[in-house]
């Protein structure tokens, strides 16, 4: 046989490429099942806090450069939307939100977007392409510790005007429930 060359598969012999692709597949969900149920070693070291614990909150710094501490997070009922760029249930999920931010203009209500993107540039074009002006951090991780471990997006956390984790919802919401969450800012 000539340098380079290969041969030819036997017909009666599966590739055992293929077979243990196959396998992969079809125990991929069984898998991500068990995966899913485990806790994950990148938040092991934090409990998730339980809906009503107040919120330990991390200083994060904003895509606008502000550095958001503790007595900025203390001052009114805070939503908490971590997203992406690239998903397009965060995109619709997002214009509820902007919605909301703009409706409630003056009550104490404030909006943190937390974009898992990696890179600046691009979560700065999406925020003016879809004219958001909420403030955005890309500080997600600490975020994530403060208010729930669950990585699914969008994910909306609510925390109330006394500092305590209200709601944590997972996945896009309808424009209504999204306008529902101002009575946080009554409350």
């Amino acid at each position: 046989m000539s340098a380079g060359a290969s041969c030819p598969p036997d017909p009666a012999r599966p590739d055992p490429v293929v077979r243990s692709r196959r396998h992969w597949l079809a125990a991929a969900p069984l898998g991500l099942t068990a995966l899913a149920l485990q806790p994950s070693p990148l938040w092991a070291a934090t409990a998730a806090p339980a809906l009503g614990d107040p919120v330990l909150w991390p200083t994060v710094t904003l895509l606008d450069g502000r550095v958001f501490g503790a007595e900025q997070w203390g001052a009114a009922a805070t939503l908490v939307v971590f997203f992406s760029t690239t998903c397009p249930f965060c995109q619709r999920h997002n214009r509820h939100v902007e919605k909301l931010l703009r409706s409630t203009r003056g009550q104490p209500l404030q909006v943190i977007g937390v974009a898992q993107d990696r890179s600046e540039p691009p979560v700065r074009d999406y925020l003016a392409r879809q004219g958001y002006s909420f403030a955005v951090t890309l500080d997600e991780r600490a975020l994530h510790q403060a208010l729930s471990p669950r990585k699914v997006i969008p994910l909306t956390c609510v925390v109330d005007r006394s500092g305590r984790l209200r709601e944590v919802i997972p996945g896009e919401m309808f424009e209504e429930d999204v306008m529902e969450l101002a009575r946080w800012a009554r409350a």
